[in-house]
């Protein structure tokens, strides 16, 4: 029996749904059954069910089709014209039936997450995490927003954040990520011509930096004036900055840790010189309340990575050329 739903029980989709004439799945698992095994007996066997629960299925269906689907034949049966155009549809359909559900279920076990992250930052260390970050299988699917400031969280604009700064903020939860270092470092090239491990050496070469201030606190670190004898260029970004280090055009002061992948493969090593820790930091950011489980799992995920840089610089990544443990 068909159910009637009046206007204001339902929308117009239910009633549609409600007026389709469809044959039960059962028996269109019995039709492919049948088909592919060239009789009722095999499939009914297949399907743990009746020879005659098969028969009434197929029967069934031909009711609903108004149509002969099957002949005898011999010991098995065959397909009528009619029936082997609706076998071929039938498989289609129901394969692709499958597939959405397939494709469904992994969107939903696939969460969503929108990461605010400092441009930079985002260029330099997590692209490379990414897919890391993400799972294997993917349990996470994580969108890139650039944006400097941890506002975003507290306003739920984003459901976690990476920012720098002091981690003195109003309003949200934050766990140190990884705490930022400079210290001076050039392309291969570059750095024979700082032979002999004399760190003033550097200064004969033109001074790649994003901000100026760390070359001249390296430079206090050292107990001498800084007084650029071969120039200098400043750079916006700091990935230009390693860029243009790279490129052979000077020493240039890098930011550990998104200076570690170049010094990892040796596109870049470091010079002899003081190593100067800054007051600021990376921080992962969230909701004070925060208690959803995949904003919580990307979290830690971000804070392995974080421990795998610290374990890297005490492994000597970031020594300098020529030194020894």
């Amino acid at each position: 029996m068909v159910s009637m739903v009046s206007p204001d029980q339902g929308n117009s989709t239910s009633a549609q749904r409600g007026s389709l004439s469809l044959p039960p799945l059962e028996s269109l698992e019995a039709l492919l059954a049948a088909v592919r095994l060239g009789s009722f007996s095999a499939a009914a066997r297949e399907m743990n069910i009746t020879h005659g629960a098969i028969s009434r299925r197929i029967s069934g269906l031909e009711s609903w089709l108004g149509g002969v689907i099957f002949v005898r034949h011999g010991r098995g049966v065959r397909l009528t014209t009619l029936g082997q155009h609706l076998a071929r549809n039938v498989e289609v359909l129901l394969t692709e039936l499958s597939a959405l559900g397939s494709d469904l279920r992994v969107s939903r076990r696939v969460a969503a997450m929108r990461v605010c992250v400092p441009p930079s930052f985002a260029r330099l260390w997590l692209m490379q995490r990414l897919a890391k970050l993400q799972g294997d299988p993917a349990d996470l699917s994580i969108r890139i927003i650039p944006e400097h400031r941890p506002a975003a969280i507290g306003s739920r604009d984003a459901d976690l954040g990476i920012c720098y700064g002091s981690g003195n903020w109003p309003g949200v939860h934050f766990q140190l990520l990884t705490r930022e270092l400079f210290f001076a470092v050039a392309a291969p090239s570059v750095a024979q011509l700082c032979a002999g491990g004399d760190p003033l050496s550097a200064l004969s070469l033109p001074l790649l930096y994003d901000t100026v201030n760390h070359w001249r606190k390296w430079c206090k670190q050292l107990g001498i004036p800084y007084r650029p004898q071969g120039g200098e260029s400043r750079y916006d970004d700091h990935d230009l900055v390693l860029a243009a280090a790279e490129a052979g055009h000077g020493p240039a002061m890098a930011r550990w840790p998104v200076a570690a992948p170049a010094l990892a493969s040796g596109r870049l090593v470091r010079l002899a010189g003081p190593t100067l820790e800054s007051r600021n930091g990376y921080f992962v950011v969230t909701h004070t309340d925060e208690q959803r489980p995949h904003v919580l799992l990307l979290a830690d995920r971000l804070l392995a990575e974080g421990k795998r840089d610290s374990d890297m610089r005490e492994d000597g990544v970031a020594r300098p050329l020529g030194h020894h443990a």
